[in-house]
């Protein structure tokens, strides 16, 4: 659909997502499950043109803001997908930003309403100026008014707003693993063209699968895996309101039988570490998916031997809006991230600007269909980032000659040890494969002469505990599995790392406090 759209006289993302379906005779198939229950596509297609209808009455016109702190239930996709029906556009944002974030984000996309979640409205409104409309979902409203009471408003005009495929869809605000939100603006076209590029001929998602994405709907990763994926070609989401922590992500995978699982390597590694993981026989798994962060070879090859189904790591970005780079089912490279997914070119660049060659280390860079346009606002940041038709990533890679790329870590995370770049991600891969470590990360800190050298944090499993004898035997694993400069000349063991929502180890917070 979406390498059509640009044919039609006018196209909109979600008509497309929602009408499809009913046209393919799939009305009372069951699209979303939640907390509450479950909903079909007939359900959410009334959901979603009530919303659209409950805009228009409220006076939010084309174009306009509105923000979405939800979470994961029926009301995210009625909310999101019924402003884009209106030609509205939504922002959704992380369920777990700082007061200062959500202040930020309102008063620079200049959102004309908020619709959030009960248990959020407090935090997200502490130093905000609040919108003229705000809407509550789930739980008291507080003298605001309620989602239910929302989507009851009567409307007349239902059609879906005569918008193109390259009209402003929706934002995303990324901070990354740096700090200031930027708004990614993304276009209609963008939703089904990573359905149509990555998720089909990639995942070979079909209307029999059901999925469950642990990443949330707020994460462009998640609002792929549960929203436009299954979605596009009439398949069942699951959606878990409270956090995915291993518990409830087990529970999942037992009891409703997901065909497609999407996690991150933090998740992967404590589920692992769970006794409650299902093993090989217990679920419906054909296939699971990891990206947010590259996924180690080692927990790769845990969870082959104990679960079963191969994990596809791949890269993907807020900016990219899903993965451009991926491993494939019966082609996976273990370490790797894979290689491009067709319909998207990448390249490496290296630090005087010159292409690299097989074999040499450079910032990746992504050409497709789908990057966003700009950073609302953010100039001199969109200008560094929206290179033509390229768009930088800020990773650093090797590929090699069959075009198989190996992360090597962010730009900012890579430190030189004699001169030599060392990537952070090598050195925590070698912790991970020793049976004491759950997480690592790495990031580079001065000796006594000012020189840089490899620091490490640890998080042990249940059951260990730190001592020097295991401070020693960590060094020592480390220099036997890699060329001995690589090795960590300090180890600080520690229960948690700082993580974004998504799962990304924030590796300058530990650098500011190293």
């Amino acid at each position: 659909m979406a390498e059509n759209a640009g044919a039609a006289r006018f196209y909109n993302a979600a008509e497309d997502l929602i009408g499809r379906n009913l046209a393919a005779g799939r009305g009372d198939k069951v699209a979303v499950i939640d907390g509450s229950g479950s909903y079909t596509y007939k359900q959410l297609s009334d959901r979603v043109e009530r919303f659209a209808n409950a805009l228009r009455a409220a006076g939010i016109r084309r174009e306009q803001r509105v923000v979405l702190a939800l979470h994961d239930t029926i009301d995210f996709p009625t909310a999101f997908l019924g402003a884009i029906r209106a030609g509205v556009i939504p922002v959704p944002v992380n369920t777990r930003l700082a007061a200062r974030d959500y202040a930020f984000i309102l008063e620079d996309s200049r959102a004309e309403a908020l619709f959030v979640s009960a248990n959020l409205k407090d935090g997200v409104l502490a130093e905000a100026k609040a919108p003229q409309l705000v809407v509550v979902s789930g739980g008291d409203a507080g003298g605001q008014t309620g989602f239910a009471d929302f989507l009851a408003t009567p409307g007349s005009d239902t059609a879906p707003a005569e918008t193109v495929p390259d009209d402003m869809c929706f934002w995303l605000y990324t901070s990354g693993t740096t700090g200031m939100p930027k708004g990614a603006v993304h276009l209609h076209s963008h939703l089904l063209a990573t359905a149509d590029l990555y998720a089909v001929p990639t995942l070979g998602i079909s209307e029999s699968d059901t999925v469950y994405s642990a990443a949330k709907l707020f994460f462009a990763y998640g609002l792929g895996n549960a929203l436009t994926f299954p979605f596009a070609v009439g398949a069942t989401t699951i959606l878990l309101e409270g956090p995915p922590d291993p518990a409830s992500v087990s529970r999942i995978l037992r009891e409703q039988k997901p065909t497609i699982f999407f996690g991150v390597p933090t998740l992967y590694g404590m589920l692992l570490a769970s006794k409650d993981l299902p093993g090989e026989g217990e679920h419906a798994m054909r296939l699971c998916v990891s990206a947010g962060e590259a996924l180690p070879e080692e927990l790769l090859n845990r969870w082959r031997k104990r679960v079963g189904p191969e994990i596809l790591d791949g890269l993907g970005s807020t900016e990219m809006l899903h993965i451009f780079l991926s491993n494939r089912a019966g082609e996976v490279y273990p370490g790797s991230s894979g290689k491009a997914v067709p319909g998207y070119e990448l390249r490496l660049v290296n630090d005087e600007g010159g292409l690299c060659a097989p074999g040499e280390m450079g910032i990746l860079e992504v050409s497709g269909p789908t990057s966003a346009i700009m950073y609302w606002n953010q100039r001199a940041k969109s200008v560094d980032t929206f290179r033509g038709p390229w768009t930088r990533t800020g990773d650093k890679y090797v590929a090699d000659e069959h075009g198989v790329y190996t992360y090597c870590g962010r730009n900012d995370d890579m430190m030189k040890v004699g001169g030599i770049y060392v990537s952070p991600f090598e050195v925590e891969g070698a912790l991970l494969k020793h049976e004491a470590v759950l997480e690592a990360a790495v990031v580079g800190h001065p000796d006594h002469d000012g020189l840089i050298k490899p620091k490490a944090y640890v998080v042990l499993v249940e059951g260990m505990t730190e001592s020097a004898e295991l401070t020693e035997s960590l060094t020592a694993f480390v220099k036997a599995d890699l060329a001995a400069y690589k090795y960590p000349r300090w180890i600080v063991f520690t229960e948690t790392l700082p993580k974004t929502a998504t799962g990304k180890i924030q590796r300058f917070k530990l650098r500011e406090t190293a």
